[in-house]
């Protein structure tokens, strides 16, 4: 998001506004008040005696909450008024708003206050694709409520608007005829909610936004309730908090499991269930707690694919990978009723419900999904090897709205050669083979330990077996010492070299005597900016420091290669990456952003923005959680969880008070070593 906007957000709901606190939407960006998919609110400005007051300071109190402090503006440079505005915005089912003006003269002062407001009900895929609508608007003053509404069919979605202190509703918005006198204060309440259909806003009573000071009492809570982190390095701790929040803002409850919630993706476009992003998310924070990653395993393993739907992309034992509730979605436009194009679900489902256990205990869970697991395995076997080939590819059946890449760098171009030309589908792309390997190797211990299945866990353990020893074969280059980042649908080598490799060193898939090739790769000028890993090297054609996944840097990519890379021995290495994150993180005040550009440390000085990253992004806010764990070589060994810290430089002590698990609870210290030390 924008420096220029500012966002609450609570569940699916959420607000942009720019930093008056006023909405003006265009037809293709973020701004308005957003849920389940839908544009609620795209207009909402506010005028006095017909001028945009200026902004004076912002503050983004909570994720929920944010206030705005504003002034009259004078004509001049100057910002000399006898007037001030207070707007405060608490972000529930819709929001609440105090708007409150300030007379600092010792005259009376008679003003003409507006707030305009429009809803546009837009899709977020209409207002990603800029599409128009196919309904018809309506709107109303009903008795003390503004009702702006959208009609398709039976599809229904309003809001309702109203306000205190002597507001006067008209179909365009809100007037107010204040009087202050000197040295008074004006106050009103606006509340703007929403409802879904006709038969509801008939029904319903507006309810009162929920109780602010139990949310704030919530955030509390969560901090306190969460493992202590204590550090020579007090960004690192102001970023761990910041993740904590932010993951408590980014909470997703479904209706299949009321009594837990999952990650959303992230704000704005991804706040929904994200099968990739909600796995990757839990297994971050799994050392920090298990909750997500049960909801997570739970949810999705509800809806596992059991049909052959080519729209859908679905194919059974298939895990989704994203679900939709919007217009688009229910009139069929969009096949997001969940949407199931992705290769690399399916394998990450397992890997989490593996390492779930190990860190948990939780066996039951474990013994409750079974036949989930198993079907997911199935697929694997079955779909999952479009080539017939023994390998995991993609490609779309829904060729107009499906997506072309099926990986975690699902954009059009992420897949491509050295020499910046486009491979052919279907592509087996090198993690994925990775991560199929990992679930079959945890599947195997699954089987033998909890399932009463040897002949399963001994025939799973021969494929993982196989499937290294191929892949070690298929995929490497030997003139460029590096794993290609795919095979494509020609057979070729896709021979760009790319952050992917990182990500078999996490798998495991990699052979011992290719692992030192792989993490000089990662730690080259070419792949390492200084802040980060690059998605893809500098000397490749195609790489665009600013291009989403051919030359950014992803914070939860970084997270994963760290992991990998401490797994093989390289621990150095791994603290380098982690260090650098977490570096960058101050810069954006301690909440790192999905991906920023791949600039050289050197040339910048500080990492740029990438101009329409989410933020927060779950799996970017679950970073710092994993890097932590993995500085720290925190490894579950049955009961017990063994420490071997390897810090970077600037860290010189992390202590981790409190981490659960099945052990109970423990206390975990590292230490740098000096160079003094050392010798």
């Amino acid at each position: 998001m924008s420096s220029s906007t500012i966002s609450i957000l609570e569940g699916s709901t959420f607000v942009v506004s720019d930093r008056r606190g006023d909405v003006e939407a265009s037809p293709t960006d973020t701004m308005g008040l957003f849920a389940d998919d839908t544009r609620f609110l795209s207009r909402w400005v506010l005028t006095v005696n017909g001028i945009r007051p200026s902004p004076l300071s912002t503050d983004d109190v909570q994720y929920f909450e944010v206030q705005f402090f504003l002034a009259p503006t004078t004509g001049t440079i100057y910002v000399d008024s006898d007037l001030s505005l207070f707007r405060r915005r608490t972000v529930d089912r819709g929001f609440h708003e105090e708007l409150s003006i300030f007379n600092h003269s010792a005259k009376p002062v008679t003003l003409a206050l507006r707030l305009e407001a429009d809803a546009d009900f837009a899709d977020l895929f209409e207002v990603k694709d800029a599409l128009a609508k196919k309904g018809e608007y309506y709107r109303k003053v009903d008795g003390d409520h503004l009702v702006l509404g959208y009609r398709r069919e039976s599809y229904v979605r309003e809001t309702w608007i109203r306000a205190t202190g002597g507001a006067k509703l008209d179909e365009g918005g809100i007037r107010f005829d204040v009087v202050l006198e000197p040295h008074g204060q004006w106050t009103t309440n606006i509340e703007v909610n929403l409802v879904a259909s006709t038969l509801a806003a008939r029904q319903a009573r507006i309810d009162e936004v929920a109780d602010e000071g139990s949310r704030r009492v919530r955030v509390d809570q969560a901090l306190a309730m969460s493992p202590r982190v204590v550090s020579s390095n007090l960004p690192l701790v102001a970023t761990y908090q910041r993740s904590i929040v932010d993951l408590m803002a980014l909470r997703y409850r479904p209706l299949i499991e009321p009594s837990g919630s999952l990650p959303a993706a992230g704000l704005p476009w991804f706040m929904a269930v994200f099968g990739r992003d909600s796995i990757f998310t839990s297994l971050q924070c799994l050392a920090f707690g298990g909750e997500l990653a049960e909801t997570t395993l739970r949810v999705l393993a509800a809806r596992q694919a059991t049909n052959f739907d080519p729209f859908r992309d679905e194919e059974p034992g298939k895990i989704l990978h994203e679900s939709r509730s919007g217009e688009l979605t229910a009139f069929k436009e969009r096949p997001h009723s969940p949407y199931f194009g992705s290769a690399d679900v399916t394998p990450l489902f397992l890997v989490l419900l593996d390492e779930y256990e190990l860190w948990t205990g939780d066996d039951q869970l474990v013994r409750d999904l079974e036949f989930e697991a198993r079907d997911a395995l199935r697929w694997i076997d079955e779909h999952g090897d479009r080539q017939g080939n023994g390998y995991v590819s993609y490609k779309r059946r829904n060729e107009e709205h499906g997506l072309e890449n099926q990986c975690w760098k699902d954009s059009w171009n992420s897949i491509q050669f050295r020499d910046g030309t486009i491979s052919k589908l279907p592509r087996a792309c090198c993690e994925i083979q990775g991560y199929a390997y990992d679930a079959k190797v945890r599947c195997a211990r699954l089987a033998r330990t909890f399932w009463n299945d040897p002949e399963l866990a001994d025939r799973l353990e021969r494929e993982a077996a196989s499937l290294k020893s191929r892949f070690n074969r298929d995929f490497w280059m030997p003139d460029r010492e590096c794993f290609a980042l795919a095979i494509d649908g020609e057979g070729r080598q896709v021979d760009a070299i790319t952050s992917n490799i990182g990500h078999l060193l996490w798998s495991g898939i990699v052979d011992d005597d290719k692992a030192s090739a792989v993490a000089r790769h990662l730690m080259s000028e070419s792949l390492f900016s200084g802040w980060g890993v690059r998605t893809m090297a500098d000397t490749e054609a195609g790489y665009n420091p600013i291009g989403y996944h051919v030359g950014t840097v992803w914070p939860h990519d970084n997270s994963i290669i760290a992991l990998g890379l401490n797994r093989y021995g390289f621990r150095d290495e791994s603290s380098r990456i982690a260090g650098g994150i977490l570096d960058a993180a101050v810069y954006f005040r301690n909440r790192l952003p999905e991906a920023f550009a791949g600039y050289p440390r050197g040339l910048t000085k500080f990492p740029v923005e990438y101009p329409t990253a989410c933020s927060p992004q779950a799996w970017a806010t679950g970073a710092p959680l994993l890097l932590m764990r993995t500085m720290m070589g925190l490894v579950p060994r049955g009961n017990r969880l063994t420490v071997d810290a390897a810090l970077p430089t600037g860290i010189d002590v992390l202590e981790i008070r409190g981490l659960p698990g099945r052990w109970g609870k423990v206390d975990c210290v590292g230490r740098r070593m000096t160079e003094k030390a050392a010798e």
